[in-house]
């Protein structure tokens, strides 16, 4: 009992001891809260004023943005989720990162069809309605773009982790499993590989084994409760999970069942690794484990002196859920294990948290993450050691973010 009630009066009094160092940035005087404000005395709008709800106007920046040096123009070009201001793993529908290669297609649901034909028993046509007919699941799972981090091989480039780490979201996918379309037209014997098509301009294709499809691919027609945004394929996408971002075919007009793969545009001059002999890897599709720090981060400073400061950041993984997440505030020299936190479905998000006390000094902050596979992220020495410099994708490498005096944060590389 003694014990029992000593372990009490120590998680009370950790307890307090935390308090009081937040109750330090606190003033009984603060006008904020002694004086009333015009929101205590005027009536609010209604909600009829937006019938579909926005964001507060206190949080116009958090928006996605780009990087205008990085695609050709606006009709090819990349849209970056703002990791650092969210929380939690699902990315809301308007934040979500996007790709587009031709511009965001306007396609009219009625108008449009999804053809699966080649080597099948009948080809077939669907209307939206008629895939919608098919038995539906809901999955959460993350979307990454093999080029996400591409620009840090070399050294540290982008300031911010929106932009190094952002060409990423998480959402739930309301969608039907692609093996019960494919078993409607009957795959023939010979067919071993699928080739879905984007109907926009630019014609996406990529060469997908029939393996993948049967195992977990869907076609998406809503994410996170309502339909697809147009910028992320509305009316149907082809969701395939925990593999390269360029494979989920938006606007889905056609998979093509082959025996082999095609060798397209997408998957030979693009989305290849280049290695240090001049050697390309090809079919590189899983994304590796993977994490980084979002808070503190270049984009989201730490703004108090000293005291209790969280830590927050993402991991994930292609091959599964994440297992661990270690931290070091010193480059590397030493690790903690940080606290995971919400749901763990596999090929989706994980979020995971650090608090500490913050003395006022430089930080050099890092975060590891190890898979259900056992898989654990590698530095970036020791991903360039085997990989060189000349790749733009699939860089899963750790990341240092640089905390200065007074709390400003800068995207640095330790040895």
């Amino acid at each position: 009992m003694s014990d029992s009630i000593s372990r009490r009066k120590l998680l009370t009094g950790a307890a307090a001891t935390a308090g009081a160092a937040l109750a330090t940035t606190a003033r009984a005087d603060d006008p904020a809260i002694t004086e009333v404000q015009p929101w205590n005395q005027e009536l609010g709008d209604g909600v009829d004023v937006a019938p579909y709800g926005v964001p507060s106007e206190f949080e116009a920046d958090v928006v996605r943005r780009n990087v205008p040096w990085l695609t050709a123009d606006a009709t090819s070009s990349i849209n970056f989720t703002p990791i650092h201001a969210l929380e939690g793993i699902i990315t809301p529908n308007g934040l979500c990162f996007e790709r587009h290669h031709s511009g965001v297609a306007l396609v009219d649901p009625a108008e449009h069809r999804l053809m699966i034909n080649g080597l099948v028993d009948t080809p077939l046509v669907f209307t939206v309605d008629e895939i919608k007919r098919f038995p539906r699941e809901n999955r959460i799972y993350f979307l990454e773009c093999a080029a996400n981090g591409g620009m840090e091989w070399r050294g540290a480039q982008l300031n911010g982790c929106q932009f190094t780490h952002g060409m990423i979201h998480c959402v739930q996918y309301t969608g039907v499993p692609l093996k019960h379309i494919l078993a409607e037209a009957g795959v023939k014997t010979a067919g071993k590989w699928i080739l879905p098509e984007g109907a926009d301009a630019s014609g996406m294709t990529r060469s997908i084994p029939l393996e993948k499809a049967l195992e977990d691919c869907m076609v998406a027609f809503a994410m996170n409760g309502e339909a697809l945004r147009p910028e992320q394929g509305y009316p149907l996408r082809l969701v395939v999970p925990g593999w390269e971002g360029n494979m989920w075919v938006k606007w889905l007009r056609r998979i093509e069942v082959g025996d082999m793969p095609w060798h397209h545009r997408e998957e030979t001059s693009k989305y290849t690794d280049l290695m240090s002999n001049g050697k390309a890897r090809r079919f590189t599709w899983e994304m590796d484990v993977k994490s980084v720090i979002t808070n503190p981060s270049p984009q989201a400073p730490i703004t108090h002196e000293s005291g209790h400061t969280v830590l927050s950041g993402l991991a994930w993984s292609g091959r599964g859920t994440i297992k661990r997440v270690d931290v070091s505030l010193d480059g590397g020299t030493n690790w903690t294990t940080a606290r995971l936190d919400g749901p763990s479905h596999p090929k989706a998000l994980h979020r995971f948290y650090h608090e500490f006390n913050w003395d006022g000094g430089p930080l050099l902050l890092q975060s590891r993450a190890i898979d259900s596979e056992g898989h654990v992220q590698p530095t970036k020495d020791a991903l360039r050691a085997v990989r060189g410099t000349e790749s733009i994708y699939h860089n899963n490498s750790i990341q240092t973010w640089h905390v200065r005096e007074g709390g400003e944060v800068e995207n640095v590389e330790v040895g």
